[in-house]
């Protein structure tokens, strides 16, 4: 065999960037992204020195901070062929902030535009670049798709998650109204400005009922706990789950936020 065969022919080493809500609050999430990956022919490691992406510092202006804590990332990640990550807000941190970081910094420029050129949202990941059609997986739901707004406006993914969720078997998708208008959530908007953050996400739910689905999916856990609450808040029965765990077929758990029946 020759190295160009053994090459093509060894699985991609990806790196999977739990993220902290994930790994805090919805470890199912973790769990349903490595069985994606495996399932797409990955080897998956998850290191146990990942921290934070950092965004909650850079969002609030703490360039210092963020640049400590990347590197340390890009040290516990940056030996994958790819990183892979269940959320576009810290897959857009990690993929186009980073390299803004390190700008005329010899040490880390090139090496965080090396590290950030390897990274993925989960999703976007499978259909782009796994190029993976169907997972198998199969649910008797009617649900409705939220697209957050770091992944739909930095990483463009819209058409990723609905292509994988329209093969699973029993599955009927029912869009809502402005299904790509933030929820409200939005980091540390949410604690700073909570009012306007609970106007937004009360129109948001109303949109979510209003498709007449019983679940709510999207690919970022802190927008679906921001509405989950919401919803959970008006008396409404709709389930809210993250796509990876619709996608794997990991739906036995409880939905997230006590939300549902």
């Amino acid at each position: 065999m020759t190295s160009s065969e053994t090459k093509s022919a060894r699985q991609p080493r990806v790196g999977l960037f739990a993220t902290c809500l994930v790994d805090l609050f919805r470890p199912s999430v973790g769990f349903a992204s490595v069985k994606l990956l495996q399932d797409a022919g990955c080897e998956v490691h998850v290191p146990v020195a990942q921290t934070c992406c950092g965004q909650p510092a850079y969002n609030t202006g703490d360039r210092a901070d963020t640049r400590e804590i990347a590197e340390q990332v890009i040290e516990a990640f940056e030996e994958f062929d790819f990183i892979v990550a269940p959320s576009g807000s810290c897959a857009s941190m990690l993929k186009k902030h980073y390299p803004g970081l390190f700008e005329g910094n010899a040490a880390w420029e090139e090496r965080s535009k090396a590290f950030s050129a390897k990274c993925h949202e989960l999703i976007s990941f499978l259909t782009d670049v796994m190029m993976v059609r169907d997972t198998g997986a199969e649910l008797n739901a009617r649900i409705t798709y939220h697209d957050s707004c770091s992944g739909l406006r930095e990483l463009n993914i819209s058409e990723q998650p609905r292509k994988l969720l329209g093969n699973v078997s029993g599955l009927e998708v029912q869009e809502m109204t402005d299904s790509h208008v933030c929820c409200g959530f939005g980091g540390t908007f949410c604690v700073k400005y909570s009012d306007i953050s609970n106007a937004i996400v009360t129109k948001k739910v109303g949109n979510i009922d209003g498709s007449g689905a019983d679940m709510l999916l999207a690919g970022d856990l802190g927008c679906l706990m921001n509405m989950a609450g919401k919803l959970k808040r008006q008396g409404s029965d709709v389930e809210v789950r993250h796509v990876a765990e619709v996608l794997a077929g990991m739906t036995s758990q409880p939905p997230i936020a006590g939300s549902g029946k």
